[in-house]
């Protein structure tokens, strides 16, 4: 049966996979220890479940009016921005969205047309490049130096900027790199841009978890220009505990928002009515849960930290934001029997029981991805597994 080349070229998701195979060996009977997919193991705060209960029994069940979304979400995105960014924005400028994957999704599909390039630095999120191509632009991969964490430097910026250069993504903190970019060095990557016509989408939906003295700078704040030339990403799915919600947001010009609200029009719709309100209670009366959460990942990122350099052959980033290691562990391979991150992921997998998401699912075949958003017993179990399969250092 034919399918369309557009969906013949997409991949599907890597962490989605990993999760799903896991899930399977586990149905199996199998103990499988699963570093996949990046969804905090805590529960969604007590104020805003009872929220969305209340909105349940109020009879918020319909359509949002308006489309765009309930001014009680949108209201309560602009003060988010405003306590945490120090960026102002009036409501008309927010559109909600299904989660900040869709939001990703619409803006790129609201401002390249076919054959527009899109600057995505590496690590970078695997459905990135797949969004970009759904919209029919050029992927034109900026690799990160290992030994700069990561971070691409604006040389390597300027140098990939090309006539058919449309926009720039900026994901900080970085899934999967775990890195963070500071003050400094966005505004270092804000110069290179500023005399372009490149514009940028910042992905920014891991902006309240940050460790060892990182600070979040949002990519808006660079400068009086950089508001009207970003569209900010963001969702309390990491930072509340509320991935299955599936409530983002885009803050950005009214122009690029409006346009995305026509696309989003005649797709979902919209997200669910009483989830928004849920989310208006999340960053306004229930920011306060944010800190205990964020404390137990900084404490896990330098647990995991420790063990997987520990690890013979392997090294690894601190992680300072997000809730993901990257550790590089080609040095592991040809005493493995192994070509690739993937047979490296399937061999652990096999071998250990123990799943990790594959580094070429985000442009980096020498790493492998594990988020520590899972308990410290469990980071150990795995780890404890991985010692026995690869050696200590």
């Amino acid at each position: 049966m034919r399918v369309s080349r557009r969906a013949e070229q997409i991949a599907p998701s890597a962490t989605l996979a990993v999760g799903s195979r896991a899930a399977e060996m586990r149905r199996g009977g199998v103990d499988v220890v699963s570093f996949g997919q990046g969804e905090p193991d805590f529960d969604t705060p007590e104020p805003v479940r009872n929220r969305a209960k209340q909105a349940l029994d109020e009879g918020w069940t319909r359509y949002a009016q308006p489309s765009v979304g309930l001014p009680a979400a949108r209201e309560a995105a602009c003060e988010k921005l405003r306590r945490h960014g120090g960026l102002r924005y009036q409501p008309d400028q927010v559109l909600m969205t299904c989660g900040a994957k869709e939001a990703v999704y619409l803006a790129l599909a609201a401002i390249i047309n076919p054959g527009d390039e899109v600057l995505l630095p590496v690590p970078y999120w695997v459905s990135f490049p797949e969004q970009i191509a759904l919209c029919g632009g050029v992927t034109v991969r900026i690799g990160g130096d290992e030994s700069n964490d990561f971070k691409i430097r604006p040389a390597e910026l300027a140098a990939a900027i090309m006539p058919a250069t449309r926009a720039l993504i900026f994901n900080s903190p970085s899934n999967p790199g775990g890195f963070t970019y500071s003050r400094d060095e966005v505004a270092a990557l804000a110069a290179v841009l500023r005399d372009r016509d490149v514009l940028v989408i910042a992905d920014e939906i891991y902006d309240r978890l940050t460790y060892g003295g990182a600070e979040f700078a949002s990519f808006a704040a660079a400068g009086p220009e950089w508001p009207q030339r970003t569209l900010i990403v963001n969702a309390t799915s990491k930072s509340h505990a509320m991935t299955g919600w599936r409530v983002g947001y885009v803050a950005g010009p009214k122009p690029w928002v409006d346009a995305m609200a026509r696309i989003q029009s005649h797709t979902t719709s919209g997200p669910c009515t009483f989830n928004q309100l849920a989310v208006a209670r999340a960053l306004t009366e229930a920011d306060d849960a944010v800190e205990p959460m964020r404390a137990e990942f900084e404490r896990r990122a330098r647990h995991l930290h420790a063990r997987l350099t520990r690890l013979r052959d392997v090294t690894c980033v601190r992680p300072t934001g997000a809730f993901y290691c990257f550790p590089n562990v080609s040095r592991t391979y040809a005493r493995l029997g192994v070509s690739d991150s993937v047979t490296f992921a399937e061999r652990v997998l096999t071998d250990a029981h123990v799943a990790l998401v594959p580094g070429a699912a985000f442009g980096s075949d020498a790493h492998v991805r594990l988020s520590f958003a899972c308990a410290v017993d469990v980071i150990d179990k795995g780890l404890d597994r991985l010692e026995r399969l690869l050696g200590r250092a």
